[in-house]
């Protein structure tokens, strides 16, 4: 009998997955809005993220350790439950005052909670789905991420001028409690592995065994691991500075404009996990490098518009249309990616691994914005200088890892999953 995609399980993991990052969405962006008010500095909301963010990467594979020894279902419905009531508490608390502290703290606490839940629900999908399917999940899950990021942005807005920060902030607690009673009625089976005897004994055999498996065992989810964070590196750090920082300083167009480029990007992502899903079974392992180079194609013309005399209607729309190609592309290599990452790790195993993708993809994105912040400011009056070599390097990383991925296709394939339940 054919495995369904949507099965019950799954599809409470999917609205969970809406609904927590719906009201993730809106929330973060009231409280950049809310910052820059108080402040008049939209750095230093910046810098809270920054400092929020070293947690998550310090903790994910603690998240990847307990994934693996404990049921993944309570672990998702503590730590929504917990990320609905700090969020209350921090309502509760919030003052002009001492909104800094406040938010600062808050922040803090999504992001070590987050850390715990990332590996937690990637575990989920291959436990849910097994083979091809587990690409589809993964789109799907994708999608739903995009579709948030897509429609939460207008509605905080709307929101937050309408009523304020205190009733996104509820808004925002009403999602996360709603995930957690969808998450309530989904049956996992047992974990792999329990806590035994000493704790701290067992987190170190569980980290150095995890360690061994990527390194040593299975030094093709490394280099997976790595080319999926060269990909996400280039890209934030051109798409989240440089687009706005074209479109607002270079092309010198107002809000509207780059908000409208950011909506195209949600779009973009949204079929890019489209096309991952209709591309399962069809796109070859060996052919991802061409994926790979296509998103340093799409980034080329970005850079060339700006070699020829033209517009800046032109030059918005071949940058729009560049960065929207590129985020595409990326869209559909990461999935299939993490779903090769996936299918070749055991079910005792994909918790702590999947809390490495997620660590070494959070580093990625963040020094990816740096090194693109400084290149940017650099090459103010010459963009092409940033925009062309970029283009070129992703292509090479693509090219020159064919021969990867063609090693990859002709691996025989391993029963790795966990047992459908």
């Amino acid at each position: 009998m054919k495995q369904k995609l949507f099965t019950k399980n799954f599809t409470l993991l999917v609205l969970g997955q809406l609904s927590s990052l719906f009201g993730n969405y809106i929330l973060r962006l009231a409280l950049s809005m809310y910052v820059l008010e108080v402040t008049g500095s939209a750095a230093v909301f910046a810098g809270i993220l920054s400092v929020a963010a070293v947690p998550a990467i310090l903790l994910s594979p603690l998240g990847g350790i307990l994934a693996d020894r404990m049921d993944r279902r309570n672990i998702m419905v503590a730590l929504d439950t917990l990320t609905g009531v700090s969020v209350l508490c921090a309502a509760v608390l919030l003052s002009r005052e001492n909104a800094i502290a406040v938010i600062g703290v808050l922040l803090v606490i999504l992001s070590v909670l987050g850390a715990f839940e990332t590996p937690t629900v990637q575990a989920c999908i291959p436990q849910m789905l097994s083979g091809e399917l587990i690409v589809k999940g993964n789109a799907a899950v994708n999608q739903v991420a995009s579709l948030s990021y897509l429609i939460a942005p207008l509605l905080a807005g709307v929101l937050y001028a309408a009523f304020g920060l205190k009733p996104v902030m509820y808004a925002s607690v009403a999602c996360f409690f709603i995930t957690s009673l969808f998450e309530c009625f989904i049956r996992l089976g047992q974990p792999t592995g329990v806590f035994q005897g000493n704790i701290l004994s067992m987190v170190k055999e569980d980290f150095i065994s995890s360690l061994r498996f990527i390194t040593r065992e299975q030094t093709d989810i490394l280099k997976m691991l790595l080319l999926a964070a060269l990909s996400r590196f280039f890209v934030m750090g051109v798409a989240l500075v440089g687009l706005p920082f074209i479109v607002r300083t270079i092309l010198g167009l107002d809000a509207k404009y780059y908000g409208g480029a950011e909506s195209a990007l949600a779009v973009a992502t949204i079929l890019g996990s489209i096309a991952a899903g209709l591309l399962t079974g069809k796109l070859k392992t060996g052919r991802l490098s061409y994926v790979l180079a296509a998103i340093g194609a799409c980034i080329l013309p970005a850079g060339a518009v700006f070699l020829f005399p033209s517009g800046t209607a032109v030059r918005y729309a071949v940058n729009v249309a560049a960065f929207c190609g590129a985020q595409a592309a990326v869209s559909i290599f990461s999935i299939f990616a993490v779903s090769m990452i996936q299918q070749n790790t055991p079910g005792h195993l994909i918790g702590k691994v999947m809390a490495y993708t997620s660590a070494i993809t959070m580093c990625a994105q963040p020094a990816g914005q740096m090194v693109y912040g400084f290149w940017f400011d650099g090459c103010r009056e010459e963009v092409y200088l940033v925009l062309i070599p970029t283009g070129i390097l992703v292509c090479l990383v693509g090219l020159l890892s064919a021969g990867f991925f063609r090693k990859m296709e002709k691996k025989p394939a391993e029963e790795t999953q966990l047992p459908l339940v």
